[in-house]
């Protein structure tokens, strides 16, 4: 696969941990600004990732039907416009529907990636571009805090939406002149109905491969969205760190990921992609237990916390390229479909974890901990399952 269209499908990809990184340094002036609990303001999470759960439903079967260009321009076209809205939001709740359209416009870009390297590689290749658009897209969470921190302090927290609106013209601009089409028309679905897409999604659901590997995929991404929704709160409030050192913590939890996906990439040359991702949630799971340990005794104090926070997170290099090769392996013919539905399953599943551990967390590392633990737990026994299939 060309090295452009990686790194543009990477930069649009990467719209969706943007939208999220950047603006959580303002978690808390968002809670100041609008006279609200924590609770309330992290609802702007879980919103986000409904719609991000609902919106890849129509995406797929549109991208099977229409090609792969039309949905995302369409959905880089609104994610910028909802951008501005965010922005102009006068309440919180104002704010929570615009992320909700934000997300919903925003996920076109994640569903057709995803087609369009199903379009262009095998299984065993998918997983390893996915690993260098991991490497692309990882460079969001590395720096959204940072600028989200700087645009904080410089600006107020309605630049940082209107930012995000800027790189949404920016992705726009790169994918209309620099990606062609990929899913050409002799392949296409030739009707397209709820009960077409319907057929469709029943078939891929139907099949038990893509059910373990997508929903143990779902639920080790989910332990990292639990620790996106309340990080900052944690390690700002609860232990007291500055937006900046918060935003080294977030950078370099990123890094490892980054780096782990790097990794991946070599031990996919020698190894098929389920033995990577069995033992790299075997090693998840423990992690996850030791960082429970650490944040129900208080042993390590924020290192005991962090540091095995950093190992679960590393391990997302390993599970995120290698659960959706595996899933999406049996459907070349339907990669929007699959692509869609497996993107739907993972965020509703992520935007629960979310929701749940906002609502009980506070600034406590304990929720946050156990949450990622049984993420990591559900991921194992999904994998063990679907391993003797």
């Amino acid at each position: 696969m060309p090295v452009r269209l990686i790194l543009i499908l990477g930069s649009i990809v990467a719209l969706g941990p943007l939208a999220i990184d950047m603006y959580l340094p303002a978690l808390p002036e968002l809670q100041s600004h609008f006279g609200v609990d924590a609770a309330r303001v992290q609802l702007t999470l879980a919103a986000y990732f409904v719609g991000i759960a609902l919106g890849q439903l129509l995406y797929g079967p549109l991208s099977d039907r229409f090609g792969r260009r039309k949905p995302m321009l369409f959905g880089l076209t609104g994610f910028a416009l909802a951008s501005v809205g965010c922005a102009t939001a006068t309440s919180i709740e104002a704010l929570i529907l615009w992320r909700f359209a934000q997300a919903m416009t925003g996920c076109a870009g994640m569903v057709v990636a995803r087609a369009i390297v199903r379009d262009w590689c095998e299984p065993q290749d998918m997983a390893r571009v996915l690993s260098l658009l991991v490497l692309v897209m990882g460079v969001a969470p590395i720096l959204a805090p940072s600028v989200g921190a700087a645009l904080l302090h410089w600006q107020g927290w309605p630049s940082l939406f209107l930012a995000l609106g800027v790189v949404g013209v920016l992705c726009l601009s790169l994918f209309a002149w620099g990606v062609p089409e990929s899913h050409p028309a002799e392949r296409r679905d030739t009707e397209i109905s709820f009960g077409g897409a319907f057929r469709n999604y029943r078939h891929v659901l139907s099949h038990q491969r893509f059910l373990g590997y997508a929903l143990s995929g779902g639920l080790a991404q989910s332990g990292m969205f639990a620790y996106i929704s309340t990080s900052s709160f944690v390690f700002m409030q609860g232990f007291g760190l500055s937006s900046g050192q918060f935003s080294l913590l977030f950078g370099s939890n990123a890094f490892g990921l980054i780096l782990a996906s790097q990794i991946n990439r070599t031990l996919l040359q020698k190894h098929p992609a389920q033995r990577v991702l069995m033992i790299a949630i075997s090693i998840y799971l423990g992690l996850g237990v030791l960082m429970s340990i650490s944040a129900a005794t208080g042993l390590g104090g924020l290192w005991g916390v962090a540091i095995p926070l950093w190992g679960c997170l590393t391990c997302l290099g390993f599970t995120f390229p290698n659960s959706t090769s595996a899933a999406m392996a049996p459907f070349g013919d339907r990669a929007g479909v699959a692509s869609a539905l497996l993107g739907t399953m993972q965020f509703a599943i992520a935007g629960t974890a979310s929701a749940v551990v906002g609502h009980i967390g506070g600034n406590a590392p304990l929720p946050m901990a156990l949450t990622i633990t049984t993420c990591a737990c559900g991921a194992w026994i999904l994998l063990r399952w679907v391993r003797d299939r």
